[in-house]
């Protein structure tokens, strides 16, 4: 089995970080549009949801992208007026972003 080069490890660790940026982008909008959710908590998900669309624009690295959805989330899940299941949803995503690393 032929080695991978340095240029198709880090293509691979790229389509792996995209696609975990968009699940945890989809779990966002979820929360986003639900109207049950209270809505400084809904504005901290999109918020994290506009951080990760600044991954376009080559000024950060995914990994910082990561880190400040990370913290924005870690406020909501402190918050005695998020409910359960999107405190659960926050869980999930936060187990995402922990798997993010620059390519």
């Amino acid at each position: 089995m032929p080695r991978k080069t340095k240029a198709q490890i880090k293509e691979e660790t790229k389509k792996e970080v995209e696609e975990i940026l968009n699940q945890v982008k989809s779990l966002l909008f979820r929360i986003d549009g639900d109207l049950g959710v209270p809505r400084n908590i809904r504005k901290t998900a999109q918020e994290s949801i506009d951080s990760i669309d600044s991954l376009d624009d080559q000024e950060n690295s995914p990994a910082i992208v990561a880190s400040t959805s990370v913290s924005l989330l870690e406020d909501i899940i402190q918050d005695l007026n998020c409910p359960a299941h999107t405190r659960t949803a926050i869980y999930q995503i936060l187990s995402l972003l922990e798997q993010v690393r620059d390519y």
